[in-house]
Order: structure tokens, then sequence, then C-alpha cells
């Protein structure tokens, strides 16, 4: 096309444009106001450093997390420094440190340990999320997981493999803004000499015992370069495709965590795929709705055959356990009811006992980018909040006594 051609789209001879058809400018513009007006509400709701930092907890919350009574804590010396401080009408407030710190001190000269940490022997955990059709409640999942995990004791990696960066919003990043290029797990897994070593994009969160690996969308890439590498040559190793490459780099790691939790993308591509091959537990979220039922079949279709096929190239697949987990279900909706039934009658024990409850309390947190976990109760109607938080509570502990079981222990 001549460069003085008429049509808006003009290009040079190498083929990169010089002007963009209206099209691409009115995206263009709506992602750059969108991404403006983001900035200016995280700036409102996390001022001045737009740095997100974890709430205090009561006492009676700090006791609920390490297992022991209230009035065991009280009478607890911490020592110089490590004292809780006192807020309104002096009620003691617990930072997650201090609680590690409480669970550190019950036990020293014990048999036992108040961190439920893995021990010798006992393999990392790789949680995978996944399913391909969007609005399942994977990153809702993913993120309460990872946190409530933390929580508990266990030294978490969090993994956002999505390119949109759901997970990553709610860790308080901005992609466009606060993650500059080959700073995802793209780095790590990527098939040029820009590759970096997973430990290098690793970032600490304001969830003490809880690191996180953002996403943004340069991991699409591996999307377009897994192609181009998929015939393995004569004498590659097996760790060096692509199915592997997830698993390799959290090889790197893993003496540094118990448990991995990755949050797919929306889709059954080449990043879905490796963060499938490199899980130890595989969690499918299930909105309970014939259609989103409906197209649960075709994912376990294409996933069977998938996994079928890289199995059959040299993937070492070990699921310690495979769950399908019910995400915002609605008790007194009957439809729903039935779909679950129908699940439970076909799937048995793989569904999980317990679902996650539609709540407006996950709802109204997520308009500030956070968790239920990190808000306190009594920004809520205190029902409201104990139902939800009740909910999410058995959920996970529910996925945390599957690690258990897979480690050889007796809860």
């Amino acid at each position: 096309m001549s460069p003085n051609s008429d049509n808006p789209l003009v290009t040079e001879d190498d083929g990169i444009p010089v002007e963009t058809d209206p099209v691409h400018r009115a995206l263009l513009g709506d992602a750059e106001a969108l991404s403006e007006h983001l900035r200016l509400l995280r700036l409102k709701f996390f001022p001045p450093s737009s740095l997100k930092q974890l709430r205090k907890f009561t006492t009676t919350e700090a006791a609920r997390l390490i297992g022991v009574s209230d009035s065991y804590i009280r009478k607890l010396r911490l020592g110089e420094g490590l004292e809780p401080d006192k807020g309104t009408g002096g009620k003691l407030l617990y930072t997650l440190a201090q609680i590690n710190n409480i669970r550190q001190t019950l036990s020293e000269g014990r048999d036992r340990s108040f961190f439920p940490r893995r021990q010798a022997g006992e393999h990392l955990q790789v949680l995978t999320v996944a399913n391909f059709k969007g609005g399942s409640g994977k990153t809702t999942t993913a993120a309460h997981l990872a946190q409530y995990l933390s929580l508990k004791g266990y030294r978490v990696l969090a993994v956002d493999l999505d390119p949109q960066g759901s997970l990553s919003a709610l860790f308080g990043y901005q992609p466009e803004l606060d993650v500059a290029e080959n700073q995802t797990l793209y780095a790590a897994i990527r098939y040029d000499e820009e590759r970096r070593p997973l430990r290098d994009v690793i970032r600490p969160t304001y969830f003490e015992g809880l690191d996180f690996v953002p996403a943004a969308l340069e991991l699409q890439e591996f999307e377009h370069a897994t192609p181009m590498h998929m015939t393995p040559q004569s004498g590659v190793a097996v760790e060096d495709l692509f199915f592997a490459r997830v698993s390799t780099a959290l090889e790197t790691v893993q003496a540094d965590y118990d448990v991995v939790v990755m949050d797919c993308p929306p889709q059954l591509g080449f990043l879905t795929l490796s963060a499938l091959c490199a899980a130890s537990g595989l969690v499918v979220t299930v909105h309970p709705q014939m259609l989103d039922v409906s197209s649960m079949a075709q994912f376990l279709y294409m996933t069977s055959d998938l996994l079928r096929v890289v199995h059959g190239r040299g993937a070492d697949l070990h699921y310690d356990f495979l769950r399908y987990l019910v995400t915002r279900f609605e008790p007194h909706d009957g439809p729903q009811t039935q779909v679950v039934a129908l699940m439970r009658n076909l799937f048995g024990e793989r569904v999980l006992t317990n679902a996650m409850l539609k709540s407006t309390a996950v709802s109204d947190a997520g308009l500030s980018k956070e968790t239920l976990y990190e808000v306190a109760r009594e920004k809520f109607v205190r029902q409201t909040y104990d139902r939800a938080i009740e909910s999410l509570d058995l959920v996970n502990a529910e996925i945390e006594g599957l690690m258990h079981r897979a480690w050889g222990r007796k809860r």
C-alpha cells in the first residue's frame, strides 16, 4: 500500500502502521482513560504510597488463627516491641507478624509446632485453580485460598497466570503501571536469552508469608511463542518443553514455600496447560447454572485429551486430588440446588462438600480491590459478613485438609 493512500491505515514498507484507524484510536483512548481512572481510585483507597496494608486482628481472631483460647493469648508475654497495639476501648490488636511470633513462641520447647508448614519428606503443594469459562470465580477462589493459607501460617506463593491481571489487581498491582517488561512468570518460562530465574520476579506482599508473581499482557507472548517450539529437536530435555516450563521454574524455589496457588486464565491455552502439568492439586470452579455446567463438560473433554497428549510426550502428571468447587452458590435458588445435586450424583466426593456462597460482602470488598480476609467485620452488616467468611473458611479448610491428606498427616 502506498504511504500516500487515502486509507486510514497507512503502512511503511516494513509493515509497521504509521497512522491507526479510528477503531484502534478509540480502543487505545478508552484503555488509557480507564487506566488513569483506576490509578486515581487506587490513590484514593491506598494513599499516599498506593501500597496495600493488611489490617490488624483482634484477640479473638488471633486466637482462632493460632488454635488457642483468647485467655491463653492474653496471658502471654511477647517481649519488648512485640506487644499488640491498643485500639478503641483498650481492645488489643495484633499484626500477622505478631501472630506468627506467637506461633514461634508457642512452638519453642514443645513436641508440636503451631506452624503447619510442610515437614521433611512432604512435597510442595501446587494448587491450580482453573476453568475456561469466565465468571466462574477462579480469581476470587485463588485470592482467598492463598490468603487463608498465609493467615494459617503456611509459606505461600501466589502466581497470576492470567494476562488480564485480575489477581494482581486484588493484590494491589495495576499491571500497566506496576509491572514492567519481563517481571511476570513469563520471564521464567520464555524461550529466549531474556529468560530470568523465577526468584527475580517474586514480590513480597502485605501478608507476611505470602509472596506473589504478578501478571501483565506479556504473558500472552507464551501463547504466541510456544507453537514455534512445539517440535522438540533430538536430544531436547523434557524439562525444556512447553508443558514442563512452569513446573521447572517452581522447582527452583520450592524450598522456600509450602504451597503455590496459581490462578489460570479463562482459556485452555498453553499457559493453563502448563499450570495443569505443574499441579499437585486441581480445583475446577463451577457456577451452578446449566450453561456453565455444559461449558465445563467441554473443558473436561479438552483437558483430558490434551493431558493425554502431553503425558505421551513425557509430562509427569501426578495429582494428589481433583475437586470441583461450586461458586456463587445461592442455596435458596431451586435450579442451582438441582444442578449441585446433579454434580454430586455424577462426581461424588470430587465435588467439595462446602460451596462458596454468593455474597454481597465479597462483591462490596471487591469494589476497593480487597478480599474478605482484608476488610474488618465492622464495615459490613455483621450477619452478612459472618455468613460469607464462614463459607470461605469452610471451603479453604477443606482444601487444606486435602493437602494434609496428601502429606500423610492426620488432622
